[in-house]
Formats: structure tokens, sequence, C-alpha cells
């Protein structure tokens, strides 16, 4: 380990697997370290389950109805992949998918008024939603019509909307949406997590709306797509992809101090060794003294035996429950998936359900989303602190990630992944960084 390296990694989180990954292929020298004896940190899928039980502090284990310990892969963490995001363009471009096999999630769905509806994202589902009546259809119709033909580049398909300055606000006044409309166009397709996106200028959101039908586009059900055997097998497939250009991993490897001279990290010390680098990246965690708590997140993992009601049975799905619907400023997920993506025993369902904690009785505030859930097997309980760099590495060459947030999909983790890999390479992330290097097989027969 006395060795010198460009990169030091602590900890196998996602964020942290990538970016090992794009380095690597970058041609950098590589050392990830993991304190734990798992891949993932805080993004890791727990198995077998008498393992999560253990985590959870339940001493009397899994009962016999649970089935085998081993079918099991729980995430900690509940999040879906879009069709047409940026995980996924990453997952490409590396090549990384050719160790993961992917399902589609069967259906998004919104909460109102206590029901759940599917999301409506295309003209031909507008139109026969029970979301809205007959001229609110119409007038949701041209919307995304409007939003479907947008180009920035184009002024001709601005409609008398400026997209730098206009506010996503009276686009909707324009349209003469209501707050039902409003509601699900925001927090289902746009996935906001709060109201505050409407006094901001529109095009942000326009995207957004875009990402989530062009990736509703390639596979029909929903935009979402989920990796068999769980989230775990990401970091898994990039810390595969660092290793193969030669990236050093060891986990169970304790991390007894970083060492900074004038200010600016040169090494690791861990079991009486230091390996010298350049640059560091690593999770909050290792870091507790350049990290400030930014709120907290719940998530109560559930085990079912049946499909969520009103779902069609649907054997995995999202459920956004808008923050007006329940008199909240955070909206509330529900992410599922079952026994169809080996993730559970043959008939068993694990929803996670999870928001921003805003009170002092958080378990009260997924009520809403538990009461859709009943009956509920077995719960268990998680408060997380969630921790964002109060250093931007530029002096320290220090690179913390970001805590993983309360939304149910990836893109936050990959703006967080281009951000840091910004201020680390001192120029803008591109895509074609990460592309594998022709004749760079290592030791791997193309497939």
């Amino acid at each position: 380990m006395d060795e010198e390296y460009d990169v030091i990694v602590l900890g196998t989180g996602l964020t942290e697997c990538i970016l090992s990954g794009i380095m690597s292929v970058n041609g950098k020298k590589v050392l990830h370290m993991d304190r734990n004896p798992y891949y993932g940190g805080e993004s890791s899928s727990i198995t077998p389950l008498e393992e999560l039980y253990k985590r959870f502090q339940l001493p009397e284990g899994p009962p016999e109805s649970m089935g085998r310990g081993r079918d099991w892969n729980v995430d900690l963490i509940p999040k879906f992949l879009m069709a047409n995001g940026q995980l996924v363009k990453m997952l490409l471009y590396t090549e990384v998918t050719r160790y993961l096999d992917f399902k589609v999630v069967e259906g998004s769905f919104v909460y109102k008024g206590g029901k759940i509806y599917k999301v409506p994202s295309t003209e031909t589902e507008a139109l026969a939603s029970n979301l809205m009546g007959m001229f609110e259809k119409r007038r949701f119709r041209k919307f995304l019509v409007f939003v479907a033909n947008f180009d920035e580049n184009d002024p001709k398909t601005f409609e008398g909307v400026d997209p730098q300055t206009t506010s996503m606000r009276d686009v909707y006044r324009k349209f003469d949406l209501g707050q039902d409309v409003i509601d699900f166009t925001g927090h289902a397709l746009a996935l906001y997590r709060t109201d505050d996106y409407l006094d901001q200028p529109c095009l942000e959101t326009i995207n957004r709306i875009k990402l989530y039908s062009e990736s509703l586009a390639r596979y029909g059900k929903s935009p979402y797509l989920y990796p068999l055997y769980g989230l775990g097998e990401l970091p898994q497939g990039f810390a595969r992809l660092s290793a193969i250009y030669g990236g050093t991993y060891m986990l169970n490897k304790p991390v007894d101090d970083i060492i900074m001279e004038n200010g600016k990290v040169v090494g690791v010390k861990s079991e009486g060794e230091v390996a010298r680098c350049k640059q560091l990246i690593c999770d909050p965690s290792y870091i507790p003294d350049r990290v400030r708590k930014a709120g907290q997140v719940i998530r109560i993992i559930c085990i079912l035996s049946h499909p969520i009601k009103n779902t069609n049975d649907a054997n995995s799905c999202q459920i956004i429950i808008p923050q007006n619907q329940v008199n909240r400023k955070s909206d509330i997920y529900v992410c599922m998936i079952s026994y169809a993506h080996n993730v559970a025993a043959q008939g068993k369902y694990v929803a996670i359900a999870s928001t921003t904690v805003e009170t002092a009785d958080p378990e009260k505030e997924v009520e809403p989303a538990l009461e859709l859930l009943e009956p509920i097997d077995q719960k268990f309980v998680a408060i997380s602190d969630l921790y964002e760099p109060t250093d931007d590495g530029s002096e320290s060459q220090v690179f913390c990630s970001c805590s993983y947030d309360a939304t149910t999909h990836f893109e936050t983790t990959c703006n967080d992944i281009k951000d840091i890999y910004k201020r680390m390479a001192g120029s803008a992330f591109d895509f074609e960084n990460m592309k594998r290097k022709q004749n760079d097989v290592f030791g791997e027969a193309d497939q």
C-alpha cells in the first residue's frame, strides 16, 4: 500500500465508484478503499434478509414466512433510473451495462384526494385520465404538445414564452391549468420535491418534462428502470470498470487519518501504512469536520405480501404524493419492487416510503404513504442526516460527495458527480471522457 497514487477514493457508494471508474478510464492511478467489508456504503443492497434485521436491531430475525434469506437484496436507498437520464448514459458510455440487467418499472402513479392515479404523460393518456375533467384535459394536452415541440434554440416554438425570464407559474397560467394539474405536472412529471420552481424561469421545468416523456417513450410502461438484484449492483459494476483499468480495491480497510500538508491532502493512513495521493474523493462519513448537516431524510422499508392497491397489481411502481395534497412543503415518495427483480422471496414485495423530514415526528410525516401499503408484514425505519461539503476542494484537493437525497431517481446524484469531476479536472464534464478506449480490454474478452 506504501505507494503514490493520483487519486485515492474512500467509500464505495455509487458516486465514489462512478468517479473512480471515470478517473481510471482517463489513465489516473486510483486506490479505492472502504472501511466496510461490502460495496455500496450508504447505497448498498443488504443480503441475506437476516443481515437487514440485524442492521435494524431486530434480534428475533425474519419469520419462516419470509422465505429464504438469500433470496433478498434490500436497498437502503430507494431510487430508480430515468431511461433517458444521465446515469443510463454513463452506464452506456462506460459499457458497464454488460455487467447488469435491467427491468422497466411497471407504472408511475400520483396521489390525489386519498386515491392514486396513473400519471398521464402522453396526449392519449391525458385524454383517458380520471385526474381531470374534459376541458382540463384539452388544455393539458395543448400544454404537452407545446412542451414536446419546444426547442430553446428555435424562437418559433416559444409561443410568446421567454425560456430565460418567463416563470413556470406564468406558463401554467397561459394554458389555464388548474391546481391539481399543476401539482402532478410539477411533481410527477418534472419531479420537483417542493413548489419553489414555480417562480423560477421555465426552461429547466420544460426540459425536465421532456426528459420524463423521452424516457417514457423508450419503453412505454414508465420512464424508470431498475437493476435485477438491486441497486447495490451499480457501484459494483463501476468498481469492476475501475479495476479493469488498473484501479486497486481494498474493502474492510480502516481509514485512520487523512494526511494534510499546508492545507492540501497528501495521503491516507491505514493500519500503520501511508498511501500518498494528489487528490482525494470521499463520502461525508470520512471527513465529518468538512461537512455540514443540510437536513434529514426518513426512509421506511416495508415488506409486503401483496401488490399495492389500485396499481393494476404492478410488480414494481412509483407513487408520488405531492406536498399540496398532504399539507407539506416536500413530496412523499414510494418506490416498490418485488420478487420479479430478484430482490425478494417469491410473492413478496419491498416498498420504501421516503421524504425530507420537516417536523419532530418524522414517522407521522410518511403516514399517508404507509396507509397505501397496508397490510405491512415488517417495517424498518431509518432516519438519515443529509450532509454536504463545506469545502469545494480547490485548495485542499479533498472532494466530498453529498448524501443521497429523497428524490426517487439518480439525476441529482449525477449532477453531483459532474460537479466533482469539474472541480477535480478543471474542465467541464463530458460524457465522451467516459468511453472505454478502443482495444482497451485488459483481459476482458469482447462479449
